[in-house]
């Protein structure tokens, strides 16, 4: 930390050890579209010590309405590349790592050993189940965040402790491309990076074993109480057969 002028408004809440664990810590944001942007602005000025941005995409125009992290002149850049340039211009104190690949089987194990918090901040379930496998293995916690439209979910998973994504939603829903609003997004990423820093902080009750439902069209927030399911071949005794 500099002179910790930078976060003087946040350490009355965790104290400075709080904000030391922040420095020290490393998240894994998986995604750099509309939520992996929320997530990772706020996780990068809180402070956390060093983010590690994955995306194997570049940035379209279309990504504009919703993708905070990239601008106008960042079209046709990879969206880790520009994520991590954004980032270092809002806290030159924390240390972005890029990598412009997209999340697969090959590489996830490695991303999240590294970690010690895990956001998804994907767009397709395929990827995410294969995220949830990586995370349990390496016993890392997972931040789950999903929108369409005005609405959207988060939750957070811990591993041995709460359901697993597999067990809230075992199959991948159908694929379609839903409707994404910029403020939905700031929403839920804003719910997840408030998830990880009461993580790497002890600060708070976190989502674990509740799925959080905003309804952006009625300006509510509800919630689901969330079970293990025991043959989940994810984290139950599925995953031994």
């Amino acid at each position: 930390m500099e002179d910790g002028t930078r976060y003087d408004r946040q350490i009355p809440l965790f104290g400075e050890e709080g904000q030391r664990r922040l420095a020290r810590s490393t998240a894994l944001v998986v995604g750099a579209g509309g939520l992996g942007s929320a997530v990772s602005v706020y996780l990068a000025t809180a402070g956390v010590g060093r983010i590690v941005v994955v995306d194997g995409d570049v940035v379209e125009v279309s990504n504009l309405n919703r993708q905070i992290l990239h601008w106008q002149e960042d079209l046709g850049r990879p969206k880790a590349a520009s994520a991590a340039d954004t980032l270092r211009g809002l806290n030159p104190e924390v240390e972005v790592e890029a990598v412009p690949l997209f999340a697969d089987e090959d590489n996830l194990e490695e991303l999240v050993a590294g970690s010690d918090a895990v956001v998804d901040a994907l767009d397709n379930f395929d990827t995410r189940h294969l995220l949830n496998g990586s995370a349990l293995a390496a016993g890392v916690p997972l931040f789950h965040g999903a929108i369409s439209g005005l609405d959207g979910q988060a939750t957070t998973i811990v591993p041995g402790m709460t359901p697993c994504l597999r067990c809230i939603f075992p199959r991948p829903p159908p694929k379609e491309q839903v409707p994404a609003l910029g403020a939905t997004c700031g929403v839920i990423g804003s719910i997840q990076a408030t998830e990880v820093v009461k993580h790497l902080t002890g600060l708070g009750a976190s989502l674990a074993g509740r799925l959080l439902l905003w309804d952006g069209y009625r300006g509510r927030c509800d919630e689901i109480p969330l079970e293990r399911n025991p043959g989940c071949p994810d984290c139950g005794r599925g995953r031994e057969l």
